[in-house]
């Protein structure tokens, strides 16, 4: 029963995702766990701008070495089953986590002559970076194609988001059928406990004519013509953040434990039994 009851939650409802970098820092943090909504896709939920989301891999954006296991074969059978249906962590998982900026249709531009991200030619009051980041460091323009997703990392001089794609197919937007869900819950540490809220400065924009239309619309980047960091060879900015260029190859979200036994012990016939998990 417990099996059947991960399996279940974790294919249609919801999952718990690791998080391995700190490219969404300072609202998602290294080592928190996060909740990712997947039954509102299935009813054909399109992700919106401002939300959190986590999507497989489009195709260039993870590091291609993976950890060879040491298991023996029947050790690592068991593992399989038990990471397949959320009661073990998975560690070869192809998934990443950003905020969606632009979706089908939208203009985005960075950066206007304050230094602000544009969502069709409105400045966006991106008040979720980490501390000491400016929007991007890297000139860009970009139309979203139709059925495709701009995204970026928070912490924008860590993360290697779609503006290091622009060179990749779709100029560096990614399928909207690439999304698993939407991140809406920091569930572990318990004093990190929260909603992942939208923020209004990107939900409230209005929406674009092709966007609404389904039209496709073509992709196109403007070259880089500024350098990504003026950082000396420590390193850091006068801002006090790493200046470093990301890493186009970001490690892999880890798959988190489900955790459906104590759910299952609950509904044993006395319920006397508890089982107490953690993350």
């Amino acid at each position: 029963m417990a099996l059947v009851i991960a399996l279940v939650l974790k294919t249609f409802f919801v999952q718990v995702f690791v998080i391995p970098s700190g490219s969404m820092e300072q609202t998602i943090q290294i080592g928190d766990r996060v909740l990712v909504d997947k039954l509102t896709p299935w009813f054909g939920n399109q992700p919106s701008r401002g939300e959190v989301v986590v999507f497989r891999d489009p195709g260039g954006w993870l590091e291609n070495d993976r950890t060879v296991s040491t298991d023996g074969p029947v050790l690592r059978q068991v593992k399989q089953v038990f990471s397949s249906v959320g009661l073990l962590p998975s560690d070869n998982e192809h998934d990443l986590i950003k905020r969606v900026i632009g979706v089908g249709g939208d203009t985005v531009e960075c950066c206007d002559a304050k230094g602000r991200l544009s969502v069709n030619g409105t400045p966006v009051d991106e008040t979720y970076l980490a501390p000491g980041n400016v929007p991007s460091r890297q000139p860009f323009k970009i139309t979203v194609p139709a059925g495709r997703l701009w995204v970026m990392g928070d912490h924008r001089d860590l993360s290697a988001d779609s503006r290091s794609h622009m060179a990749n197919p779709g100029g560096g937007t990614i399928p909207v059928g690439n999304v698993v869900g939407r991140a809406f819950v920091i569930a572990w540490p318990l004093q990190r406990l929260g909603r992942l809220e939208v923020p209004d400065s990107l939900s409230s924009l209005p929406q674009h004519s092709a966007a609404a239309s389904g039209a496709a619309a073509p992709a196109v980047a403007l070259p880089v013509t500024a350098p990504r960091s003026t950082v000396g060879s420590s390193g850091q900015t006068p801002g006090g953040f790493t200046g470093i260029e990301p890493d186009p190859a970001e490690p892999s979200l880890v798959m988190g434990v489900l955790g459906a036994l104590p759910l299952v012990a609950r509904l044993g016939p006395a319920g006397r039994r508890r089982t107490r998990r953690s993350g």
